[in-house]
């Protein structure tokens, strides 16, 4: 999972400093994410899945498809 997020910054030419601004954070803390070190929380992969326009499932490694899924209409 980790891997992911960095090739996904990598691929759309940011740094880990604009990632972790945009995601209301500091640099080192949104590092430690890549490495690793630290678990991403949800409200984060939330917010990368936005930034990425990708599926959680996609982050997590758990589909290689990076298409998020089409909302489904709830039926009556």
């Amino acid at each position: 999972m980790y891997p992911r997020i960095r090739d996904l910054r990598e691929d759309h030419d940011l740094t880990q400093t604009q990632v972790a601004k945009t995601l209301g954070m500091s640099q080192t803390g949104y590092s430690k994410y890549e490495t690793g070190e630290n678990d991403i929380p949800t409200a984060v992969l939330i917010k990368l899945a936005r930034l990425y326009k990708t599926s959680i499932d996609f982050l997590l490694g758990e589909t290689d498809d990076p298409k998020p899924p089409r909302k489904r209409i709830p039926k009556n």
